[in-house]
Parts: structure tokens; sequence; C-alpha cells
């Protein structure tokens, strides 16, 4: 029994001085508190679980200015229950499977969000641009990825076809939307 107790004292300790992070992609965006209006779109869009789940993903996170900044009428839109489709295609836009750090993207030309389509990664003035926005904080650690805090909200660039056939991981959400700017910009 002693060396049983030993042994399971030995691997508390072991895992808590690796600083492995123990909070997860939307329990880490929750705590930063910069991260509401995401957090919020990712509850209405039923992407929680995905976001939970085991990953690896990468997610580029606008905060809560970046979507002040995103077109207000199109948020209002995209958060009713009848535009959950098309507010998981623009969320699932932000997301990359796999744990891409900065350092990898920063040599990286695109990336294939979950969306489908493809995200532009570029590096000016030292520092990585995703499309329009940029990395304000990167490698932030998660139990199940990453995230990049980036300073705009990204605008989905893929085509009919290939975000009706994108199925998001673990929840298996099944993508049935206009997948275009204009798309998300009208209202029903």
């Amino acid at each position: 029994m002693k060396k049983i107790l030993s042994l399971l004292s030995f691997i508390f300790l072991a895992s808590s001085l690796t600083g492995a992070p123990k909070k997860d992609i939307v329990d880490t965006a929750i705590e930063a508190g910069n991260f509401s209006t995401l957090v919020a779109a990712v509850q209405k869009a039923d992407l929680v679980e995905t976001l939970k789940g085991d990953g690896p993903f990468t997610v580029f996170a606008p905060t809560d200015e970046a979507f002040r900044k995103f077109w207000p009428e199109t948020l209002k839109n995209l958060l009713k229950p009848e535009n959950k489709d098309k507010l998981q295609l623009l969320l699932t836009y932000h997301v990359v499977s796999g744990k891409v750090k900065s350092k990898k993207a920063m040599k990286l030309d695109s990336a294939q969000p979950l969306s489908g389509g493809s995200l532009k990664l570029t590096v000016k003035s030292n520092a990585l641009h995703v499309n329009h926005a940029k990395v304000v904080k990167a490698d932030i650690k998660t139990s199940n990825g990453i995230i990049h805090v980036i300073d705009a909200v990204l605008v989905p660039n893929v085509s009919k076809k290939t975000a009706s056939n994108v199925k998001c991981p673990s929840t298996q959400v099944r993508m049935m939307h206009k997948a275009s700017a204009h798309a998300l910009s009208s209202s029903n």
C-alpha cells in the first residue's frame, strides 16, 4: 500500500511539474475574459462539445474588440437560431485541426480550417497575419490545442460544394449553407 501511495504521489507531482495545461480551449477562453462574444457564439452554434473535445485544435480567436469591429448587423443576424449553420461556418473558419504553433505557422503560406476553404498565412513586420487579421498574442496552450488571439473576425472563403461536405470532429456537425461573405451578411 505504501508503494502504491508513493507511486501515485510521484505521478501527481510529475504531472504538475510538467506544466501541462489543465483547461481546454473553451474554458481557457472563458477564463481570459476578453472572448465573451466568441464564447457566446460558440454556445449558440452548438460547438462547445467540439472545442472541448480531444482535438488537438488551433483556434484563431477574435477578441471582443474584434467582434465590435465586425459588421454589427451581420453578427446580430448570425446569432439568430435560423442562421446557426452560417454561424457554424464562420466559427469553424477560425479553427484548424492539429496544434500549429506560431513559429510553424510563420513558415506556412496557408492552412485549411475545419469549415473548408483556406486561411492565408503571412508575416508582416515580424508578426503573423491570418488573412487580414494580425495575431496579437500567440501560442496560448490548452489541454486540447493552441489559441492564437487575432484582432479581426475572419470571413470564410469556401465554396458551396466544399462547405456542404465538411463535418466537424466529435459532434459531426454537418455544414448545410451558402458559403460566402454575401451569405453570411444576408438576413433571413
